[in-house]
């Protein structure tokens, strides 16, 4: 996934002040941009919420149906650095291809996830027989530490799934209760994608040093006497034990959470990094075909490209 906001903003990761002093459910509304030629709607980064524990891009895709003669998403290479990026398929398929030479569809059920490191480029398509398209797709800062680590691709079609107050629940990444998700994770997470065919309350145990957010997938979900939409996040912040709402018939969330970020994080078009200098670095090397990260010959068509970068370098 790209971010190919053509009036892009340098993002840091502690300009999301609490409401009133305290933390407690703030509504952020998604803003609807165009990825690869299919609208989708993202609420993270926004203005409101930029970050939720390390998850730092949150784009809502679909559902949405395609007509026959529609190309459907088509995302040229482009390339990340200190990030992974994390896609939850839900209906449809999306073939990733990469500058390591990984070649991979992602189907209802299963994750992708791409361990950009030091830097690596990738590329991404939908396709198969289904005129339907519904993912999410995510992006996690690397902690310092491990933000240059060597590039790497993985898939996980299978993931711990369980039934409890009625909901199907597939987790993601992280833990929960006695359940480990595989997905190869370098901060404290948890992700997970919770459907109730027939609706009803759900009590959620949470982590009080995590903070988290709710994303309605399909359907109007309550929570302390709001009403929250389809693209409508709810962030409850940390020093919670618990959440607790209401599910309707056929409603589907992703429930994010994470330890808050203690570093200055900076986000720049496709690009995650700790200072400037190193965003800068990385859009020049981009830009001048630097082996650092390498083509995906087998894609047929131009690679992106970055706007200006809006300060002095």
């Amino acid at each position: 996934m790209t971010n190919t906001d053509p009036h892009p903003e340098l993002s840091s990761s502690r300009d999301c002040p609490t409401i009133d002093g305290r933390r407690q459910v703030q509504r952020v509304r998604a803003r609807i941009t165009e990825v690869g030629g299919i609208p989708v709607a993202r609420s993270v980064p926004t203005r409101e919420r930029r970050t939720i524990g390390a998850w730092c891009f949150l784009d809502h895709i679909g559902p949405t149906r395609l007509a026959a003669d529609e190309p459907g998403m088509r995302i040229g290479p482009h390339p990340h650095t200190g990030l992974q990026t994390f896609t939850w398929m839900i209906a449809g398929e999306i073939l990733h291809r990469d500058s390591l030479g990984s070649e991979q569809v992602v189907r209802p059920g299963e994750v992708n996830l791409m361990t950009a490191g030091q830097g690596i480029a990738h590329s991404e398509e939908s396709i198969g027989d289904s005129d339907r398209l519904h993912a999410v797709q995510l992006w996690i800062a690397l902690p310092y530490a491990d933000r240059e680590t060597e590039p790497r691709f993985d898939h996980y079609p299978y993931l711990p799934r369980w039934r409890e107050q009625g909901a199907d629940f597939t987790l993601l990444t992280g833990h929960f209760r006695e359940h480990n998700a595989p997905t190869l994770a370098y901060s404290p997470l948890i992700g997970m994608d919770l459907t109730h065919p027939s609706g009803g309350p759900v009590t959620i145990p949470l982590r009080p040093d995590y903070e988290y957010g709710l994303l309605p997938l399909e359907g109007v979900f309550a929570c302390e006497g709001e009403n929250y939409d389809v693209n409508e996040l709810a962030y409850f912040g940390t020093g919670r034990s618990e959440v607790v709402f209401e599910a309707p018939p056929g409603g589907r969330a992703l429930l994010l959470g994470g330890e808050p970020l203690n570093d200055e994080l900076l986000m720049w078009w496709n690009f995650v990094g700790y200072s400037r200098a190193e965003i800068a670095e990385a859009q020049r090397d981009w830009e001048a075909g630097s082996d650092r990260f390498g083509d995906i010959p087998q894609f047929d068509g131009p690679r992106l490209s970055p706007p200006p970068i809006p300060w002095k370098v």
